[in-house]
C-alpha cells in the first residue's frame, strides 16, 4: 500500500518540484525584462535629451547667422543711404552755389539798372533844359519876326510851325531809310545764314558726269577677244550699245565713250558679263546687250527706291519712282539729274524748316521738280511741261505741280513754296563744281545728230560717236536697198550741215546688213 501510494506521489511531487521552479524561473526571467526596460527607456530618454539639447544649440546658431546677416544688410543700407545723403548734400551745395552765383548776378544787373535808372534821369532833365532852352529859342524867333516882318502872332505861329514841320519830316525820312536799310541788311544777313545751313547739308566737291567709263580686264590677252576676228566683235559690241569702244596701251582695261549715261552702263554691265561668261561673238553680243536692257528696267526702278527711301517720301506711285530712277541716267550741263534731284530736295526741304513753312511739300516738289527729263526721249515738249503732265496723270498734289511748273518761271510761282524750289534748283545748279556747260552744249549736239539720222525714213537706230565726229546709222534691210543707202548718207549729212554748228567735219556710215537664221531640228 504504502509503495503504492508512494510510487503515485514520488512522480506527482516531481512535478510539483518542476512546476515551481519553472514559476520561479519566469519571475525571475520577467524582473530582468523589466530591469532592461527600465534601462532602455532611461537610455532613449537621454538620447532625446541629448538631441533636443543639440537642435536647440542648432537653432540658437541659425538665429545667430540670421542676425548677423540681417545687421550685415542693414548696415550696408545705412552706408547706402549715407552715401545718397552725402550726393544729395553735395548736389544742394552745388545748387546752394548756382544760386548764390545767379543772385549775385541779379544784385550786379539791379546796380546796372539802377545806374541806368540815374542815367535816365539825368538825360531827362538834360532834355527838359533842352526843351526850356528850345521854348526860349522859339520866344525869340517869334519876336523876331514880329519886328523885323510885322507880322502878327498867329501869322509868325503858322510860318514857325512850317518851318519845324519841315525839318521835322526831313529827319523822319532820313530815320525810316535808315531803319530800312538796317532791316535790309539783317534780312541780307539772315538770308545769307539760311542759305548757308541749307547747302552745307549737301556738301559735296563736284558732281560733274564723266563721260568715258572704264572697264577692268583680268589679263590684256582679253583685248584680243575682244576685237576679234577683223574687229568684228568690237563692230558687234559698238552697234547693239550705241557706244565707242577705245582699246589702247591702258594695261588690263578698255574704255567706253559715250554722251548718253545709260548707253554707257548698259555697254559696261554687258562687257563685263561677256567676259565673265568668255564666250564672245557677235551672236552673243547681241543677246547679252538685249538681256542687259531688260534688267536694267529692273535696276531703274530699285534707283528710284532707294532714293525715295533715303529722302523718306514713300507715298510716291510706282510709274514716278520709276521715272526717278531714270533721272540716273540723265545729265544736264554734266550734271547727273538724279544728284541734283536729291540736292534740291534736301536744300529746299533745310530752307523751308528754317522758314517754318511746309517743309513736305518743298522735300517733294524738289525732288520733282526735273522728273520730265526722265521721258523726253518719249514725249513732245519741255521737261517742265513733261514733268507736270506725269504728275497729274498720277494725282500728285496742286501745290507740289504749282512749284515743278514754275521752277524755270513758265507760271509765276504763286506760293512760297515754289519760290523756295526755285532758290534750291539755282544753288544746286551755279555751285562750284556742279555743273559744266561745255558738256552739256556736247551732250545737245549728239542729241541732235542721232535725232536728225532718226528723221530718214527706214533708219531702225542711230548713235553719235567718236565725240560728234561720227554717227552711225543702222537701216532696215526691207525698207532701204544698197543703193539707197548712198543717198540716204547724202541727205542725212546735207542736213546736218544745214541745221548743226560743229568743228571739223561729221563722217555719215549707213549701216545695211541682212540676216538669215534657220533652226536645225
Amino acid at each position: 500500500m504504502s509503495d503504492l501510494l508512494l510510487s503515485v506521489l514520488l512522480p506527482g511531487g516531481i512535478c510539483l518540484i518542476f512546476f515551481i521552479a519553472w514559476l520561479l524561473s519566469r519571475g525571475i526571467v520577467a524582473r530582468k525584462t523589466t530591469a532592461r526596460a527600465k534601462d532602455a527607456a532611461e537610455e532613449y530618454l537621454q538620447e532625446a535629451q541629448r538631441e533636443a539639447e543639440t537642435a536647440r544649440k542648432e537653432a540658437d546658431l541659425e538665429a545667430k547667422e540670421r542676425l548677423y546677416v540681417r545687421n550685415q544688410e542693414f548696415e550696408k543700407e545705412t552706408r547706402d543711404k549715407r552715401e545718397e545723403l552725402g550726393r544729395l548734400e553735395k548736389k544742394l551745395r552745388n545748387k546752394q552755389e548756382q544760386l548764390d552765383q545767379k543772385f549775385g548776378i541779379i544784385d550786379q544787373k539791379e546796380k546796372d539798372l539802377t545806374a541806368l535808372q540815374s542815367d535816365l534821369q539825368e538825360r531827362e532833365q538834360k532834355v527838359e533844359k533842352l526843351n526850356s532852352h528850345l521854348e526860349e529859342l522859339v520866344e525869340d524867333q517869334r519876336r523876331q519876326l514880329e519886328n523885323i516882318s510885322g507880322m502878327t502872332q498867329e501869322t509868325a505861329k503858322r510860318e514857325l510851325m512850317r518851318s519845324m514841320e519841315s525839318t521835322a519830316r526831313k529827319e523822319v525820312a532820313k530815320t525810316i531809310q535808315r531803319i530800312e536799310d538796317e532791316a535790309q541788311e539783317r534780312a541780307r544777313q539772315r538770308a545769307k545764314g539760311i542759305l548757308c545751313t541749307a547747302m552745307q547739308r549737301v556738301e559735296k566737291d563736284e558732281v560733274v558726269e564723266p563721260t568715258v567709263t572704264m572697264v577692268k580686264l583680268p589679263t590684256d590677252e582679253m583685248k584680243g577677244r575682244i576685237i576679234g576676228r577683223e574687229g568684228r566683235n568690237i563692230r558687234a559690241l559698238e552697234m547693239a550699245t550705241g557706244v565707242d569702244l577705245i582699246v589702247d596701251d591702258t594695261p588690263e582695261a578698255v574704255l567706253l565713250s559715250g554722251f548718253d549715261p545709260l548707253r554707257r552702263a548698259v555697254a559696261k554691265a554687258s562687257l563685263e558679263r561677256l567676259i565673265s561668261d568668255g564666250r564672245i561673238h557677235p551672236a552673243r553680243i547681241e543677246e547679252v546687250v538685249e538681256s542687259v536692257r531688260v534688267d536694267f528696267e529692273q535696276i531703274v526702278r530699285d534707283e528710284g527706291e532707294s532714293l525715295v527711301f533715303d529722302l523718306g517720301i514713300l507715298d510716291l506711285h510706282p510709274e514716278i519712282v520709276k521715272a526717278l530712277g531714270m533721272l540716273r541716267y540723265r545729265s544736264a550741263g554734266g550734271q547727273n539729274v538724279l544728284s541734283h534731284s536729291r540736292e534740291v530736295s534736301i536744300i529746299a526741304g533745310a530752307l523751308a524748316a528754317e522758314l517754318e513753312v511746309n517743309a513736305w511739300a518743298c522735300k517733294r516738289a524738289g525732288l520733282l521738280h526735273d522728273i520730265g527729263k526722265a521721258l523726253l526721249g518719249d514725249s513732245e515738249g519741255s521737261h517742265v511741261q513733261v514733268g507736270v503732265e506725269l504728275l497729274q496723270k498720277y494725282n500728285e498734289s496742286p501745290k507740289v505741280i504749282h512749284a515743278v511748273e514754275a521752277h524755270h518761271n513758265h507760271v509765276q510761282p504763286l506760293t512760297i513754296e515754289a519760290n523756295l524750289v526755285q532758290v534750291a534748283n539755282r544753288i544746286s545748279t551755279i555751285r562750284p563744281g556742279a555743273r559744266a556747260e561745255m558738256v552739256d552744249t556736247f551732250c545737245t549736239r549728239m542729241r541732235r545728230l542721232e535725232h536728225i539720222a532718226d528723221s530718214f525714213k527706214g533708219v531702225h537706230k542711230s548713235f553719235a560717236i567718236q565725240a560728234g565726229r561720227e554717227v552711225r546709222v543702222l537701216v532696215d534691210s526691207t525698207l532701204v536697198n544698197d543703193k539707197e543707202t548712198v543717198w540716204l548718207s547724202k541727205d542725212i549729212a546735207q542736213r546736218i550741215e544745214t541745221e548743226l554748228e560743229y568743228p571739223g567735219q561729221v563722217r555719215v556710215n549707213v549701216i545695211r546688213e541682212t540676216r538669215a537664221s534657220e533652226f536645225a531640228k
